[in-house]
């Protein structure tokens, strides 16, 4: 069986990454940016671990399938800030906010992303 969580997202390394490279008030580019390091890390750790997603009924068409790969918004970075004591609850909560209203008055997805340059998912898919 292959080593660690089906469904863990938060993996020492990255906590470490997250935990030397995370400043106060770092640029929204700068968040971005590292939400991309991180989450690559975490497909990184998984491949190599053989750690597969969980399986799924589909309420679609019933049939059992893998979920989809877990990856890392921006959102989970801020709050996983406080969750690994790298912020204070304050600095957390204040940042939270600031990137949910940045998010929506530049039009970003959840990953940093322009959400107009990302094509919306074509219905019923399996991989």
């Amino acid at each position: 069986m292959p080593a660690g969580d089906p469904q863990r997202v938060w993996f020492s390394e990255m906590i470490a990454k997250l935990r030397l490279e995370w400043r106060e008030n770092m640029p929204y580019s700068a968040l971005i940016e590292l939400r991309e390091e991180l989450d690559a890390m975490l497909q990184s750790i998984r491949s190599e671990r053989k750690i597969l997603t969980p399986m799924m009924r589909c309420r679609a068409c019933g049939a059992e399938h893998r979920m989809a790969q877990p990856h890392v918004s921006v959102r989970a970075m801020i709050l996983s800030l406080g969750r690994f004591n790298i912020a204070s609850e304050i600095q957390t909560k204040k940042l939270e906010k600031a990137w949910a209203k940045y998010r929506k008055q530049e039009g970003l997805d959840l990953y940093g992303k322009n959400e107009s340059a990302i094509p919306a998912e074509l219905g019923h898919q399996h991989h």
